[in-house]
């Protein structure tokens, strides 16, 4: 994560669970901080912290969870339909470590960035001007390695 953080220098991390407290040694970085919790997490944080963050991120509504309250291995749909009840413009998801990137067809985007650590290493980047989504992506280790 630290190498990613280097090489694209975004404005805000989104952790997307398991090993929550990873996030941590994040803080010297100096970059807004976004986390859920996820089905790993169970005994390590409280039960008090929220599993889905639904709020704006530089004008764009996100709806940030794990996944695996909605089910997320055994398809999308429940999630897709809580990020639409919530008026998000994009939901991002893990628990899957499966990477994913695309526009339903009623513009909602759908992000999941793989693994950072596993799976060949991968991050989601979403990119927002003005309030908008501008482009969404996933970058894997080999990318990051070259000009991103």
């Amino acid at each position: 994560m630290r190498y990613a953080i280097a090489r694209i220098k975004p404005n805000a991390l989104v952790h997307l669970g398991d090993y929550y407290d990873d996030a941590d040694g994040l803080a010297d970085e100096k970059i807004i901080l976004h986390r859920v919790p996820g089905n790993c997490d169970r005994y390590r944080v409280s039960e008090t912290l929220p599993r889905v963050l639904c709020y704006s991120v530089d004008g764009v509504r996100i709806f940030m969870t794990h996944g695996h309250l909605h089910k997320a291995k055994q398809g999308i749909g429940a999630l897709l339909s809580d990020a639409r009840r919530a008026g998000a413009q994009a939901v991002l998801y893990g628990h899957t470590h499966i990477p994913d990137c695309h526009c339903e067809p009623d513009g909602l985007w759908v992000l999941n960035p793989g693994s950072c650590g596993g799976y060949g290493g991968t991050v989601g980047l979403l990119e927002t001007e003005n309030g908008k989504i501008k482009a969404c992506r996933i970058i894997g280790q080999a990318e990051l390695e070259e000009t991103v």
